[in-house]
C-alpha cells in the first residue's frame, strides 16, 4: 500500500495519501502523525537524492489536504566570515536581496518543484517509511508494557523456536522461554496461553517482553484472580514457594480475625484451588496459614508431617526440626521437596532430625562438654555433668557469670562456686597466653589481634591460613572468612562486620591524605599572597 502511494506521480491523489497513513496507523497501533512524519522523511531523502545530499531539503505534508510541499532551507548568518557551509548558509547581505526582512538565525525558504517517483525512488521511500513506522511501533510497545511487569496476560501461540514459545499478545509479541515453561508442558500454534510478565527490556532489535509460567508470583496472581478476598486485600499472600509442575506451598494471612485465610483460598469443594491447579498442569498446592512466630510458621510449612520439637538459631538463620522416626520421610518429602519448599517459603535454613538422631547428638554434646569441664576446671564427672545440665557450655560462662547463677545448682555453695570461677579464669588466662605465644610465632600483627570481635583463637586460625595483617583480612569476602573459621560459631553478618572493621583504616588514610592536600594548597596560597594585600 505504501509503495503504491509512493509510485503515484508526485502524490497527485493526495487525500489517498492521508487514507494510507490512517490505515497504516490503525494496523500498527500508532499515531497518524508518526506515519506522516515518516513519509515526510522519505520525501526529504528522495529530494536530497535529486538536488544533492549537501542541501537542507525539507518536506511537509498538509495534515488536512495531504498536499506535499518540498523546499530548500538556507540559514541566515551575520556575515560571510561566519559561513561554514555555503550550501546551507548565506550571509545577511545576500539574504536581504531576496527578503528585505531577513534576520540572522532565520531561514530562507526556496520552494522546489514536485518529484516524480520512479520505481527505485519509491522503493527507497517505502523502506524509510517502513523503518520509521517499525521504530514508532516498537516505542509504543515498550511504553505500553514497561509498566505492566508483574501482570498476567493472555495470548496465542504464534510459533515455537527451539522450544521457546513466541506469544502474540495482540499489540505485541512476547517470549516464553523453554525454562520458563512448566515441565512436560506442550504448546501448539494457535493455543491460548496465560503467563506472567517477568521482564520488559528495550533492546536494539526492539522491546523484548519476557513471560514466565514457573515464577512464584504467577501462582500468587492466579489466586488473586480466583479469590475475591485476596483481590480485596482481606487476605494477603505473604510468600510462595514452587517446584513448577510438581508441588507448591503458599502462605496466607487474614487481616480480618473473623475470616480463616485458608478456607476462602480452597473454595467450595476446592473449586478455587482446583482452578489454579488446572492452570498449573496439576501442580499440587499446600495452602498454609502464615505466622509471625518462625517456629509455628515452619511447623505449619512442613505439613503434613508432624513435628516434635523446634530449635531456632537466629544468628545463623537456621532452624532444627525434630520429628518422630516414622515421620522423617514425610517431612523431607520426595527428593527433599517438602523441606526445600518449606525453607524457601520461610526464608530459614531447615535441618530435619529424627528423635533418635537428636537424642544421640545431644548425648554426644553432653559427653564432650562434660569432658571439656573436667579438663579445664580439674573437676570430677559429677560437677561437670551438673554444669552441663544447667546449660553451661564454656569456661567463659563459668568464669564471668554472676555467682548467683552458680549457687542455684544443687549441691553448690558459695565456696564451691567461687573456686570454680577462679579455676575457669586461670584456665582462660593460660589458654590466652598460649594462643598469644602461638600468634607471635605465626607473625600475626598486633593491630589485627586488637580488632573488635576477633578472639585469640580466631587470630591463631587466621595466622595459620596466612592472614597476618589487617589488609590481609580486609581483602577477604564474608564467605571466605567463614570458610577459614570453620567450626567457629559465626554468622555471615558477623563476618562482614569484622571485615569492615579491618577496612576502616583505609578510609581514615584517605581522609588524612585529602586533609594534607588541602593543607598544602592553603600553605601554597599563603606563600604566593603578597604581604599587606
Amino acid at each position: 500500500m505504501i509503495e503504491a502511494a509512493m509510485e503515484t506521480e508526485a502524490f497527485t491523489s493526495r487525500p489517498e495519501l492521508l487514507q494510507v497513513a490512517e490505515t497504516v496507523a490503525r494496523d500498527k497501533g500508532i499515531e497518524r502523525d508518526e506515519v506522516l512524519e515518516a513519509m515526510e522523511q522519505a520525501i526529504q531523502k528522495a529530494g536530497r537524492s535529486k538536488y544533492g545530499h549537501e542541501h537542507d531539503i525539507r518536506a511537509h505534508i498538509d495534515r488536512s489536504s495531504g498536499a506535499i510541499s518540498l523546499a530548500r532551507y538556507m540559514e541566515v548568518v551575520e556575515s560571510a566570515d561566519e559561513i561554514e557551509n555555503e550550501l546551507t548558509q548565506t550571509d545577511l547581505e545576500s539574504a536581504r536581496r531576496k527578503n528585505e526582512n531577513a534576520a540572522p538565525g532565520e531561514f530562507l525558504i526556496d520552494p522546489l518543484p514536485p518529484i516524480d517517483f520512479g520505481r527505485i525512488a519509491a522503493q527507497t521511500a517505502k523502506q524509510v517509511i517502513v523503518q520509521r513506522v517499525r521504530e514508532a511501533e516498537r516505542t509504543r510497545q515498550y511504553d505500553e508494557y514497561k509498566d505492566r511487569m508483574g501482570e498476567i496476560v493472555n495470548g496465542l501461540v504464534k510459533r515455537i523456536e527451539y522450544g521457546n514459545v513466541i506469544v502474540d499478545l495482540g499489540r505485541a509479541e512476547a517470549l516464553l522461554r523453554r525454562d520458563e515453561c512448566i515441565p512436560r508442558e506442550h504448546f501448539n500454534n494457535g493455543d491460548r496461553v496465560r503467563a506472567y510478565i517477568v521482564d520488559v527490556r528495550e533492546e536494539t532489535r526492539g522491546p523484548q517482553i519476557f513471560l514466565s509460567r514457573t515464577h512464584p508470583q504467577f501462582m500468587a496472581n492466579l489466586f488473586s484472580q480466583e479469590v475475591p478476598e485476596i483481590y480485596d486485600g482481606v487476605i494477603e499472600i505473604k510468600s510462595v514457594a514452587r517446584d513448577p509442575g510438581s508441588r507448591a506451598k503458599i502462605a496466607v494471612l487474614s487481616h480480618d480475625s473473623s475470616i480463616d485465610p485458608v478456607g476462602p483460598c480452597i473454595g467450595m469443594r476446592g473449586s478455587r484451588v482446583q482452578a489454579v491447579v488446572g492452570e498449573l498442569q496439576g501442580e499440587k498446592i499446600d495452602i498454609i496459614q502464615w505466622s509471625e512466630d518462625p517456629a509455628t510458621f515452619i511447623v505449619n510449612g512442613l505439613a503434613p508431617a508432624e513435628v516434635a520439637k523446634v530449635v531456632l538459631d537466629e544468628d545463623r538463620n537456621n532452624i532444627e526440626v525434630v520429628v518422630p522416626d516414622d515421620q522423617l520421610s514425610l517431612a523431607i518429602g520426595r527428593r527433599g521437596q517438602n523441606v526445600r519448599l518449606a525453607s524457601q517459603l520461610s526464608g530459614w535454613d531447615i535441618d530435619i532430625l529424627t528423635e533418635a538422631e537428636e537424642s544421640e547428638r545431644r548425648q554426644k554434646e553432653f559427653t564432650e562438654r562434660s569432658q571439656m569441664f573436667v579438663e579445664a576446671l580439674d573437676v570430677d564427672d559429677v560437677i561437670a555433668h551438673l554444669l552441663v545440665t544447667e546449660g553451661f557450655s564454656s569456661a567463659e560462662e563459668v568464669a564471668f557469670v554472676p555467682i548467683d547463677d552458680l549457687l542455684v545448682i544443687e549441691g553448690f555453695d558459695e565456696e564451691v562456686a567461687e573456686e570454680l570461677r577462679v579455676r575457669a579464669r586461670s584456665f582462660l588466662q593460660a589458654r590466652d597466653e598460649e594462643l598469644n605465644r602461638r600468634r607471635v610465632e605465626l607473625g600475626v600483627a598486633d593491630d589485627l589481634a586488637d580488632l573488635e570481635g576477633v578472639s585469640a583463637g580466631i587470630v591463631v586460625k587466621l595466622g595459620e591460613n596466612e592472614i597476618k595483617t589487617r589488609d590481609d583480612l580486609a581483602d577477604l569476602a564474608g564467605d571466605e572468612l567463614l570458610e577459614i573459621l570453620e567450626g567457629e560459631t559465626m554468622s555471615l553478618e558477623q563476618a562482614n562486620t569484622i571485615i569492615m572493621a579491618a577496612r576502616a583504616h583505609w578510609f581514615v588514610d584517605d581522609d588524612a591524605a585529602d586533609d594534607s592536600e588541602v593543607s598544602a594548597e592553603g600553605q601554597a596560597e599563603d606563600v604566593d599572597t603578597p604581604v599587606g594585600v
